[in-house]
């Protein structure tokens, strides 16, 4: 008898509508028009480059580059939010290519001038190799020249603003948070629950962390070059201040 394989946190399609108000509010929405810019900045991107938003969510950074005159493919694996981009995009009369798949297996070799994967969408796989796999097919999806730009929740970061629990609550929504760490501080554990009325939700997912040092070394490993480490968009140095962990490499 066939055993039924279990679904992976990060396919579960109910999670990704649940905490939909959460992950993309309007401050979020609104925050994507200078992260944009401060992106660009970062990346020395030209007018009219091609970029592919690697795990684009509802489109947010996608949309904001397409309306910058930017050859912008937004890719991810929730329907749903490929739908809301998709909806925007059509509404403002944008030019944005949303493409549903896995992140392991996307692969358009030569075709981007960048790609850009932000708001800690990297690192979800149990298999650290599944996270080298996508870095390699990153690098091939690149032009000679071509560069990359990751930001995501650091394991210093991590350390500095730790906090096992909390609670938020917001148009009636309360949403509650745990968080463990594990793993020698290598991966992350969420238990993430949600009441509004007399309806509860709960999931439970984790994350690896990174270390800066770690991060730049896989992505060497990889084959890119010229790998830079920032505390944030910004620009801003990756030291005891800095917010995120933001690095920029080259094919």
């Amino acid at each position: 008898m066939r055993t039924q394989e279990k679904t992976s946190w990060y396919e579960d399609d109910l999670f990704w509508q649940t905490f939909s108000p959460e992950m993309f509010t309007a401050e979020k929405l609104v925050s994507a028009v200078p992260e944009a810019e401060q992106l660009i900045g970062l990346l020395s991107l030209q007018p009219g480059s091609k970029v592919l938003d690697l795990c684009c969510g509802v489109g947010r950074h996608s949309l904001e580059l397409a309306r910058r005159g930017y050859e912008v493919t937004g890719f991810d694996r929730t329907a749903d939010y490929l739908e809301q981009g998709r909806k925007q995009a059509a509404l403002e009369n944008l030019n944005v290519n949303f493409v549903q798949g896995d992140m392991r297996r996307f692969c358009a070799l030569d075709e981007f001038d960048a790609v850009i994967n932000l708001y800690t969408s990297f690192g979800y796989f149990e298999d650290a190799s599944d996270d080298k796999r996508v870095l390699l097919n990153v690098l091939a999806s690149l032009k000679p020249g071509g560069k990359l730009l990751l930001d995501t929740m650091s394991r210093e970061v991590m350390a500095r603003i730790f906090q096992p629990c909390d609670r938020r609550e917001h148009n009636g929504r309360v949403f509650l948070r745990e968080t463990r760490v594990t793993q020698n501080w290598s991966w992350i554990e969420n238990r993430w629950v949600l009441l509004k009325g007399g309806e509860r939700r709960e999931f439970c997912f984790g994350h690896r962390l990174y270390s800066a040092v770690e991060l730049k070394d896989l992505l060497r490993r990889c084959g890119f070059t010229d790998v830079k480490v920032f505390g944030a968009l910004t620009g801003a140095p990756y030291d005891h201040q800095a917010q995120r962990l933001v690095v920029a490499a080259a094919k």
